[in-house]
């Protein structure tokens, strides 16, 4: 599945703009129009990522995040203010509040999606490494599965290497030249054959046995 993205802001053109420049990646993408909403929303869908406007109607994107970051599942979720607030104050309560990047409006699409991709790629790492590295890993099946038992066709290894670097199934199909289809099988393989759940149980597993090099 593609990897979700909560928009928020205020603004429908540019809540407009921000989707359609993602959902040409292939992210999906779900909108909000205050921060309140949003908070639901997160809840309720738990997006890979957020992209926030600071100043909005009742709950501004300062308040939203520092919510946020009170429930555990989003204390390392990626957060990008996208806001005209460009002054340094408006920035260090950004940083403070917990974004991890700072974009002022108007912005360009492109330096957005490889911000996008830059947190999520690192984001995807780290929740890699913490599952790996936990004390009681949800699927322990994934350690008695010897690396050296284990084929991967060279098609494999190539969707693999994506998927660690964080892209969808739509990207992986684009820089491979095949379709979307095909990769969800390639996928699909990949999770049969090392006993993964999702993509995050793949890539730890992929750590864990040295399959990333």
């Amino acid at each position: 599945m593609p990897l979700q993205i909560l928009v928020t802001d205020d603004d429908s053109t540019i809540q407009n703009l921000v989707k359609d420049c993602l959902e040409l990646e292939g992210y999906s993408v779900i909108l909000a129009n205050d921060g309140e909403k949003a908070l639901s929303l997160a809840m309720e869908c738990h997006p890979h990522l957020l992209i926030s406007d600071i100043k909005m109607p009742h709950k501004d994107g300062y308040q939203l995040v520092q919510e946020l970051r009170n429930f555990p599942p989003f204390r390392l979720l990626p957060v990008i203010f996208l806001t005209q607030q460009d002054s340094m104050e408006s920035k260090i309560n950004g940083y403070e509040a917990g974004c991890d990047v700072y974009l002022g409006k108007p912005f360009e699409p492109m330096e957005l999606i490889a911000i996008v991709k830059h947190l999520l790629e690192r984001s995807q790492i780290i929740q890699a490494e913490r599952l790996f590295n936990h004390d009681n890993p949800p699927r322990t099946n994934n350690n008695h599965i010897p690396s050296c038992t284990l084929h991967l066709t060279q098609r494999e290894k190539e969707v693999l290497a994506l998927i660690i670097e964080g892209l969808s199934n739509v990207q992986i199909a684009h820089q491979l030249y095949l379709s979307p289809k095909t990769i969800e099988k390639y996928v699909a393989n990949l999770l049969k054959k090392t006993d993964s759940q999702n993509r995050t149980e793949l890539v730890a597993f992929a750590f864990k046995n040295h399959l990333t090099s």
